[in-house]
């Protein structure tokens, strides 16, 4: 049964012009090449897109933006993660607004909330969204792993619930995660959040990836995608070989939005690569010898 969100999503960088304010047409210029890369879906306001260092009228802009520019061409998945639930639910009702084809939510993450409260907090946003929700499982950012039985719960009693990124070092959970809530809902979708995982992520049954890393290498994601999909295995293992090289970007620099701005700058792309404190640019000759090595996969 297909899902919703499937194959290459892209979490979004967040170009910021000299001043720190948000580059539109730089993000423009992204997405219209994403959109020709043949990507399946876009998610602005994205931890990748430092969504923690925007304003909640930032975010709602960024998000009809992305709706308007990509003009149905690719699916859009706004990020809607806050501490608040009523803020998630305000940021879902723009969405709905400006078109979106669902949202991305993560637990809230500063007061660390225990299973009966993040039932609580994900079940009013799954009984009062207008778009499908999309959960966010990302431990090492939020300090929560969202547990397994909660997925399946959620599936299990809300339509709404269609899926999961999960951005998690634990093969055992992403199995667990596949085995189980697949069993309980077919059509929902199991994305991994890490590149590196995407092929292991389609073998056990998932159904794609939400990768940083398809800012600037969207092609080779995409490829392997399609190519598992069309059941040439082998060229999708060879695709695959090129992401796990790809992947060394996510060690240059502690930010990988941060790094894949820098790149696409370096590579003459209309990206500045300002990021806002407290984050840095990371070192540009690591950078350079990457991009001599691995140009990306945008059309000038």
């Amino acid at each position: 049964m297909p899902t919703l969100a499937q194959g290459v999503i892209v979490p979004l960088i967040t170009p910021f012009k000299k001043d720190l304010s948000i580059d539109f047409e730089g993000l423009k210029w992204l997405l219209n090449r994403l959109a020709e890369a043949g990507v399946d879906g876009v998610f602005p306001s994205s931890s990748t897109g430092e969504f923690v260092h925007l304003s909640m009228e930032e975010i709602k802009e960024l998000n009809r933006f992305t709706v308007e520019c990509v003009g149905g061409r690719v699916k859009v998945f706004p990020g809607a993660t806050a501490n608040s639930t009523d803020h998630v639910l305000e940021i879902i009702e723009a969405a709905y607004d400006a078109g979106a084809d669902g949202v991305i939510v993560a637990p809230p993450f500063y007061f660390r909330p225990g299973h009966e409260v993040l039932w609580r907090h994900y079940s009013l946003i799954a009984e009062k969204s207008k778009l499908p929700v999309i959960l966010y499982n990302n431990p090492a950012i939020t300090g929560i792993v969202i547990p397994v039985e909660v997925v399946a719960k959620l599936a299990k009693e809300y339509s709404s619930v269609i899926g999961i990124k999960v951005t998690y070092d634990s093969i055992k959970y992403l199995m667990r995660v596949i085995d189980e809530v697949k069993g309980v809902r077919k059509d929902f979708a199991v994305l991994t959040g890490s590149a590196y995982l995407i092929l292991p992520t389609l073998m056990f049954g998932g159904d794609g990836a939400v990768a940083a890393l398809a800012n600037v290498y969207p092609k080779t994601l995409k490829e392997l995608h399609r190519k598992w999909a069309s059941g040439d295995y082998g060229a999708a293992a060879r695709a695959y070989s090129r992401v796990l090289e790809l992947s060394r970007l996510y060690t240059i620099h502690d930010n990988i939005g941060a790094a894949i701005k820098a790149l696409l700058h370096l590579a003459g792309a209309p990206i500045l690569p300002h990021v806002r404190p407290p984050l840095a640019t990371p070192d540009t000759e690591a950078l350079k010898e990457f991009l001599k090595k691995y140009p990306i996969e945008l059309a000038p």
